[in-house]
């Protein structure tokens, strides 16, 4: 029993990040129709903007609690600097064009910023533990947990809420539903689409920045870290369906029960049993478990 709560209590820490993560990865491709290769480097940017907010906190002699503040101005500092660049200075040149062209665009551009971090921060790792320990240890049975484990778990549903909520119950979420459906019509009834476009592309990439933002305190901030972010989300919006908030929660959850079960059990074949989970989804259903095919515009 004491191993079924910790494998579970594992899959849910993972699923928390990876939900944020890919939350973003999804709006953008609902909204922009653009399968961001680049939204890993987005999550390392919030990483190191993380590692080194909290480091100058750290040596201003501020209070422990701020880290989780400099956390948060991290991931808002990486969507205000890197959005505008992104896509008033390069995606808006490509709209309408071939998909593939949009992989190949953002690909490259992922490996521009893999090259940025490297020459901003260099090559050696960062480490983030004042936030780790502000939320104790939290007793399950006869076994301890990191508390701040269940901080990621609530910050993923706060989230995550917020996002539905956004879109489901305000006018501007509306617009942008509009968008997604129809640019055209939505641009013939006087919806700025442009605006719209930059507005749920800097969101997108806020997600991205506040989920590497919060698991910098839980990992070694180092080059390459968002090589294996990308992979995992893009399982986690093809197991949910593009373009679904709801996707992206089921998937994240499927992918983080999916891989703690293997870590616990099978550790080498973690990376494996993701494949296997989305292979064995995509056999039933191609379109993923929250989108429906659409009819072909002729």
């Amino acid at each position: 029993m004491q191993s079924v709560l910790t494998i579970l209590v594992d899959g849910l820490t993972y699923a928390s990040w990876l939900f944020i993560v890919a939350l973003g990865l999804t709006l953008v491709f609902g909204v922009l129709k653009i399968l961001n290769i680049a939204h890993g480097s987005f999550y390392a940017l919030g990483a190191y903007a993380a590692a080194s907010f909290v480091g100058w906190g750290a040596a201003l002699k501020w209070a422990p609690a701020f880290s989780l503040v400099a956390m948060l101005l991290a991931a808002v500092a990486v969507a205000a600097i890197v959005a505008p660049l992104t896509e008033r200075g390069l995606l808006r040149f490509f709209y309408g064009r071939d998909e593939v062209l949009l992989v190949l665009v953002t690909y490259a551009l992922f490996l521009i910023l893999e090259d940025v971090t490297k020459l901003i921060w260099g090559t050696n790792p960062y480490f983030v533990s004042e936030p780790y320990a502000l939320f104790g240890n939290v007793h399950l049975g006869v076994q301890t947990y990191v508390g701040y484990d269940f901080a990621m778990l609530a910050l993923a549903l706060v989230v995550g809420f917020a996002v539905w909520w956004g879109l489901n119950r305000t006018r501007q979420g509306k617009i942008v539903l509009a968008v997604i459906h129809s640019a055209e019509i939505a641009s013939s009834m006087g919806v700025n689409v442009s605006r719209v476009y930059m507005v749920a592309f800097t969101i997108g990439i806020f997600l991205a920045g506040l989920g590497g933002a919060f698991t910098a305190p839980m990992i070694s901030v180092s080059p390459g870290v968002s090589v294996g972010v990308i992979i995992v989300s893009f399982a986690v919006v093809i197991i949910g369906g593009l373009g679904s908030i709801e996707g992206a929660a089921i998937g994240a959850l499927i992918v983080g029960l999916a891989r703690s079960l293997a870590v616990h059990v099978a550790p080498v074949a973690e990376l494996f049993s993701i494949y296997v989970v989305m292979a064995i989804v995509l056999m039933f259903r191609p379109e993923g478990l929250f989108q429906r095919i659409q009819a072909r515009k002729i």
